[in-house]
């Protein structure tokens, strides 16, 4: 196996009519963008590109925006925004599946108080011990040093009853500014483990692909390309959903790879952590720029 290892986006940028961007690893870091996301993204503009950027954030997709213009990324610089957790909103707003159709309204929330947010405007209850609810809206850890380990006793609580589970995010972990932190998927998982059952909205699932199409109006999926950092939910995701995929090396397998920002990666250390997850990617770039 060898895969195509690029410079930068511009290579391959007439190949490709529309882009769906990861965020997080991709265009920024948690804190600020990366050194090349605001011109990379300019540039896409001007070329006359679609591009939806798809995050695995357990937010309406509106405060996304509001928190990249807090960063300085322009609204103007892309099509629109599809998050995990406005695909988790429209999933319980409207039941349109028997999964969510047989949930109950009283819910218990894993997750910190920032993420409130994401209940609003629904019909639903939010209660404060398991035995009250319904089923568990799993948004992620409070504290950047919370581990799986402190989570063992509401997971065992909620499994226990039998509560299902909604993952509004389904990273396993994710860098923000340098540290390593985990996830509401690592808690899904665990949760999983302990039998409950989960319903996942975001990357990899094939739901937020198709909302990302439906904002692109794109016919040709092979004129898009999905960039993204993860090989789990990023590469792995495009690739069900039948698109090209670029995978931006200095991200979240940085570490494993060797890399500082910007680097390139050696050709032999990439391809086997592809072959260990079982996810190959169209083509590699070490960071998200244009030239």
């Amino acid at each position: 196996m060898s895969i195509t290892l690029l410079p930068h986006l511009s290579a391959v940028a007439d190949k490709y009519d529309g882009f769906v961007l990861d965020l997080w690893g991709v265009v920024h870091d948690g804190h600020q963008p990366y050194p090349d996301a605001i011109a990379c993204l300019t540039a896409l503009k001007a070329a006359g590109k679609r591009v939806v950027l798809l995050s695995n954030a357990p937010r309406r997709a509106e405060g996304v925006v509001e928190a990249m213009i807090a960063m300085g990324i322009a609204r103007a610089l892309y099509d629109g925004v599809v998050t995990s957790g406005e695909l988790t909103w429209r999933a319980i707003k409207t039941k349109n599946d028997v999964w969510h159709a047989k949930l109950g309204r009283r819910f218990i929330h894993i997750g910190p108080e920032r993420d409130h947010g994401l209940w609003a405007g629904l019909d639903v209850e939010w209660q404060a011990k398991p035995e009250q609810a319904d089923f568990v809206l799993n948004t992620g850890p409070w504290r950047d040093e919370e581990q799986l380990s402190d989570f063992e006793n509401v997971l065992q609580a909620c499994a226990k009853l039998r509560l299902p589970m909604i993952c509004a995010n389904p990273d396993l972990e994710v860098i923000r500014g340098g540290t390593r932190l985990i996830c509401a998927g690592t808690l899904a998982a665990r949760y999983g483990e302990l039998g409950g059952d989960v319903a996942y909205h975001g990357k990899p699932f094939a739901a937020a692909y198709e909302a990302c199409l439906g904002v692109m109006a794109l016919a040709d999926k092979s004129r898009i390309l999905a960039v993204g950092d993860s090989l789990i939910t990023d590469i792995k995701g495009a690739s069900a959903a039948g698109i090209d995929s670029a995978l931006v090396t200095s991200g979240i397998h940085a570490e494993e790879l060797g890399l500082a920002y910007g680097e390139h990666p050696d050709p032999a250390r990439l391809d086997a952590a592809c072959r260990r997850l079982g996810a190959i990617p169209t083509l590699a770039v070490p960071a998200f720029r244009w030239n």
